[in-house]
């Protein structure tokens, strides 16, 4: 479990707090963050009723991208709370 801690770890833009929150929704590697999406963990974050700004979903992007998430450029991040807000509209 250490391991698949440090290596979330090591992504930019996730810290311990954020790697706990991804642990509370089943992701404990990169490759389940690469398998699930950054808009589908922003979603189960959320539907968890756990408290994140838009910026844990450009952290998680960015992490998979391996760039500061706030150097993600505006149209990518409005496209990303688009499709993370569109799908909670829909199925409401």
């Amino acid at each position: 479990m250490a391991a698949q801690h440090s290596e979330l770890l090591e992504l930019k833009n996730l810290g311990m707090a954020s790697v706990n929150i991804l642990r509370a929704i089943g992701v404990n590697s990169y490759e389940d963050l690469k398998h699930m999406g950054a808009v589908n963990a922003y979603r189960r974050i959320k539907d968890r009723d756990i408290n994140v700004s838009k910026v844990m979903l450009y952290a998680l992007h960015g992490a998979l991208l391996d760039i500061h998430w706030n150097d993600l450029p505006a149209d990518l991040k409005a496209r990303l709370v688009s499709e993370a807000e569109g799908d909670q509209v829909a199925s409401a």
